[in-house]
């Protein structure tokens, strides 16, 4: 089963942030904010502490209302108007820097619970695990290397792995947009090499945008890169145009 988009669609915008701001008792944490995503593309968004780079995850998951502006997904959804629910039903997946797997149950049942939460209430009282959604859980079992660990409890896992097998659960509800914060803090080199293999070809079926603050990682993975600071766009494009941005280096990468 493919969750991949048709190739003539691999141009279209898929999420589109026009002058978005926030503000928490008076601090302005999102000013001004403009972003276009394309819907099969890697982005890195980078900046120091405060920039703005959660907040705007927030922003587009529901969890944060913006005072001004609208997030445009897919045809014209405005998801400004949408709770967090409604957004991921829409396939939206944010993967946070911190796994949250279900530690007592095993690899593959976590992928099955992560199927059951594409249905309704009503239809989890009766889920059973169809020939399909076998074959779907072995998919992503492959594609985030976890097949041999399929019967072992997640709570076993290394760190990395649980971070592979959240990734998973994501995968396993066909999202068109992944949102992953801070990937590979904590991680080996093998795993960090591994998790750099793993994002990249997720872009090739879906859009992944990723919050990090390893720049070798970035620079291993990075297509477009973003750089925020103070709720605003500073600087955009390929990792060696936006290295040589002076304005970045003298507040972020020159740190």
């Amino acid at each position: 089963m493919s969750t991949a988009a048709p190739r003539h669609q691999a141009d279209a915008t898929l999420l589109y942030l026009d002058d978005v701001s926030v503000s928490f008792d008076g601090f302005k944490a999102i000013d001004g904010l403009s972003l276009v995503v394309q819907a099969r593309e890697l982005r890195c968004v980078i900046g120091p502490n405060g920039a703005g780079k959660t907040t705007m995850m927030d922003i587009i998951t529901g969890r944060t209302r913006p005072d001004r502006g609208k997030v445009v997904f897919g045809d014209d959804i405005d998801l400004t108007r949408l709770d967090e629910a409604a957004i991921a039903n829409l396939g939206i997946g944010r993967k946070f820097q911190k796994p949250t797997v279900f530690p007592g149950h095993s690899v593959f049942q976590n992928l099955e619970l992560a199927l059951a939460r594409r249905r309704g209430v009503f239809e989890n009282l009766w889920f059973r695990l169809g020939a399909a959604d076998r074959e779907r859980i072995d998919e992503v079992l492959e594609i985030v290397r976890l097949a041999p660990f399929a019967a072992r409890l997640a709570g076993e896992l290394s760190h990395g792995q649980k971070q592979w097998l959240e990734i998973g659960m994501l995968l396993a509800q066909s999202p068109r947009l992944l949102l992953v914060d801070e990937p590979v803090a904590g991680m080996t080199g093998q795993e960090t090499e591994h998790t750099a293999e793993l994002l990249t070809q997720l872009a090739e079926d879906h859009c992944v945008v990723v919050v990090e603050h390893d720049m070798d990682f970035v620079r291993s993975i990075a297509r477009r890169v973003t750089v925020l600071h103070q709720g605003r766009v500073l600087a955009e494009g390929p990792m060696s145009q936006v290295q040589a941005d002076p304005a970045v280096n003298e507040v972020y990468l020159g740190h």
